[in-house]
């Protein structure tokens, strides 16, 4: 599936579509799917399963001079006690990306817009008993805060070493490699191509915004897991660290995207895979797309 924003091209790669209990919402009831069932089923909600559709995937974006690749979903082979459904993956991901005409070593940024272990697992692959870096020609751009929030030598030393094993296998690798590139948040990468700061679901998450010819697209990570969110902004996920400034982010999210005309692209979304927001009495209002 692919979008484009003046001369900029969205594709999605995806690794694998997971079901996610009704657990993933505090306020979730049977109302509110007969409610919306039309915005829900069959690709964002199983009845059968009672559970959510959730996509892990990459963005591939191609501007006129640059290859990047914006989160790296769940990488295989990857030992995840702490995440039994991510735990020794062994998917066609990198088979997904050749058939865009896009082979790793062509791809010249990644950008993880969190460090979770969703969004950091192809950045290495095992060569050799070793975690080595996927995409060799690229520059790794990772959030500063996550890094050390997630670094188990910084500040997750006391959390349980599952949690500890993306950073340990997909992330220190590269930091280790040279090729890291620590961020705030809030810069300008290249000519379109933005960063903006949405922290809650992870403190420092940030978002990938990218503008040409007057148009704008906004990656928006795990702001929001499911549509149903535009509806309920105050809905946070049963993953966002912090609930308070999640929710505060989301509604800025939501805001931006309807004063600016932004095609809003979350991570994990499973049909469609974004969309366009516009305000409606008491709230707003989601339009597919893409």
């Amino acid at each position: 599936m692919k979008a484009s924003i003046g001369d900029i091209e969205i594709t999605c790669i995806e690794e694998l579509v997971v079901p996610e209990a009704t657990t993933l919402f505090a306020q979730w009831n049977d109302d509110v799917l007969a409610q919306h069932r039309d915005l829900l089923v069959p690709h964002c909600f199983d009845p059968a399963q009672n559970a959510f559709l959730a996509s892990i995937r990459s963005y591939l974006v191609k501007t006129p001079n640059r290859t990047i690749l914006v989160d790296t979903g769940a990488g295989n082979n990857k030992p995840r006690p702490g995440s039994m459904r991510f735990d020794n993956l062994d998917t066609d991901y990198i088979a997904r990306l050749a058939t865009t005409g896009v082979s790793p070593d062509q791809v010249d940024m990644v950008i993880c817009t969190h460090l979770h272990v969703d969004h950091v697992g192809w950045n290495t692959r095992l060569v050799n008993d070793r975690w080595v870096p996927t995409f060799r020609n690229a520059t790794y751009v990772f959030p500063r805060i996550e890094v050390d929030w997630r670094d188990p030598v910084l500040g997750a030393a006391d959390r349980p070493p599952a949690t500890q094993l993306p950073f340990k296998d997909s992330v220190k690798p590269i930091i280790d490699s040279g090729m890291a590139r620590l961020v705030e948040g809030d810069e300008q990468l290249i000519e379109g191509v933005d960063l903006m700061p949405v922290p809650g679901h992870a403190p420092g998450q940030m978002a990938v915004r990218l503008r040409s010819q007057g148009k704008e697209a906004l990656m928006i990570a795990d702001v929001m897991h499911q549509p149903i969110q535009v509806h309920y902004p105050s809905w946070n996920s049963k993953y966002c660290e912090d609930p308070v400034i999640a929710t505060q982010t989301r509604r800025r999210v939501l805001d931006h995207c309807a004063d600016h005309g932004s095609l809003m692209l979350p991570t994990h979304f499973n049909f469609p895979l974004g969309g366009y927001v516009t305000r409606s009495p008491g709230g707003f209002t989601f339009t597919p797309h893409m």
